[in-house]
């Protein structure tokens, strides 16, 4: 991985939300793919990643299931690979895809929650509604 914010740190590791056994389970469920664009540079980035890091890692997602995009400030907005084609406009933002390429959830720069527990939510409503 090419963004150092998305390695798991001490804070991350004692995160309760971001280690909850349900929210874990949910993360760890199906074959997830988990798509995270982000910057070193930004401090959203820097305060959010190392604890979602931390809960990957806890719920056992294997790392050739987590893809980091690195973006950059550039004069119209975020720049980057695949920003375009995902519509990234701000960051963190945490796209979880099916294995076949279906957007299952999205988190966009913050929530009231963890970027671990948004994620477990609203995997829990799509798998609820399928």
């Amino acid at each position: 991985m090419t963004l150092e914010t998305l390695a798991p740190d001490e804070a991350g590791a004692t995160d309760g939300d971001a280690l909850d056994d349900e929210v874990l389970a949910a993360l760890g469920a199906g074959d997830y793919r988990f798509k995270v664009w982000g910057g070193d540079w930004c401090g959203d980035c820097q305060r959010q990643l190392p604890a979602f890091a931390a809960a990957l890692d806890a719920a056992g997602v294997p790392d050739d299931r987590i893809e980091d995009f690195p973006v950059t400030k550039g004069p119209n907005g975020k720049e980057g690979e695949a920003v375009e084609a995902y519509g990234i406009e701000l960051i963190p933002t945490v796209v979880v895809e099916s294995a076949d390429g279906e957007e299952l959830a999205r988190f966009v720069e913050e929530a009231d929650v963890s970027i671990a527990e948004f994620l477990a939510r609203e995997l829990a409503e799509t798998e609820a509604s399928a």
